[in-house]
């Protein structure tokens, strides 16, 4: 890979004096929009991303004392809590953690990584939204170490942190198929997202394990939302012959089925089962039973993987599963009742 271009670089081709060149950069006054152009080109030209950094948090070793997390959404219970491991294994080190919600958007996700890349963060820990990541190789230094979590990387040999979702779906399945069921009906996250592809995998196949075909009136997809997973489920519970059960794939996603039950009064004679756990699942009634992800365990592997790399070790970048773990409470565990009981 190319060495990164320098502020030197960009005051040469622009035939100014690195000062300007840095007077630009920081938005300062005094130089004339002639220049201020010249450089601007240059800077586009060359691909030069500043320091923004360099005076205030970079140490004697060369390093910010910060990483950088693109995660899928803070405010989701699952993105929270791989941040806050994520600071626990920082905060032993002194290092900082700075975090951005990418959204589902990948535009988002390579605006994110490009500012962080312009901020010099150590090391990257990221949840991808894009289907290619092989950009990351012309935004980092080739020594920024880049961990995956939850997804694996596209276009790009690193390191993943990932959850066995299709194992994780598979047991949701034949959990409802012990208690009698064999309508089960699938409320799914966004197909481009490779988790929700996992996911649909494992159920789908679990079902032919059994000898059960889909009804593909009862499978939904692309319901990134609570509101789009309630409208969803409540036109299958509305439907003649309704499921007798459902797997929800994503938490969510688990809480708009949840709702559909509720307005329906069915949420005591419907099982169900989510994926990913949620606060106050086990005080709803009946408790919901979720497979449950370990997103704390898998936000400290990711961290440990970090600062190995940031430490100096190699290795061939591989993935990382962390398994999943079905939690009956309630829900999950309501029997088949045929319609003439």
């Amino acid at each position: 890979m190319d060495a990164r271009p320098t502020l030197r670089d960009v005051a040469q081709l622009a035939g100014v004096s690195p000062k300007t060149v840095s007077r630009v950069v920081n938005d300062e006054a005094g130089v004339s929009e002639v220049k201020q152009g010249r450089v601007r080109r240059a800077i586009e030209q060359l691909g030069y991303r500043p320091n923004m950094t360099a005076s205030r948090l970079r140490r004697a070793d060369g390093r910010t004392a910060a990483i950088a997390a693109l995660l899928e959404d803070i405010a989701n219970p699952f993105s929270s809590a791989l941040q806050r491991a994520l600071e626990d294994v920082a905060r032993e080190r002194g290092v900082l953690i700075f975090a951005g919600s990418v959204e589902e958007d990948p535009e988002r996700e390579r605006a994110l990584v490009h500012e962080f890349a312009r901020r010099q963060a150590d090391g990257l820990v990221m949840v991808p939204a894009g289907d290619d990541q092989a950009y990351l190789n012309r935004e980092l230094n080739p020594d920024t170490p880049v961990v995956f979590v939850d997804r694996p990387p596209v276009g790009l040999h690193a390191d993943a942190v990932l959850a066995d979702n299709e194992a994780g779906a598979a047991a949701a399945v034949h959990h409802l198929v012990a208690h009698g069921h064999r309508d089960i009906a699938y409320l799914g996250d966004l197909r481009s997202i490779a988790t929700a592809r996992q996911r649909f995998t494992g159920y789908r196949e679990a079902l032919a394990e059994h000898g059960i075909g889909r009804n593909q009136a009862h499978v939904a997809h692309d319901l990134h939302t609570a509101d789009a997973a309630e409208a969803a489920f409540l036109a299958m519970l509305d439907a003649p012959n309704p499921p007798t059960a459902c797997f929800s794939a994503q938490n969510l996603v688990t809480l708009g089925a949840i709702r559909a039950l509720r307005r329906r009064d069915r949420h005591t004679s419907v099982a169900l089962v989510g994926f990913d756990d949620f606060p106050l699942a086990d005080l709803l009634q009946p408790a919901v039973t979720v497979v449950a992800q370990d997103p704390y365990a898998m936000g400290r592997r990711a961290a440990e993987l970090l600062f190995r790399r940031l430490d100096g070790e190699t290795w061939d970048p591989s993935a990382h599963v962390v398994p999943t773990r079905l939690i009956p409470r309630g829900s999950g565990e309501i029997p088949y009742r045929s319609a003439s009981t």
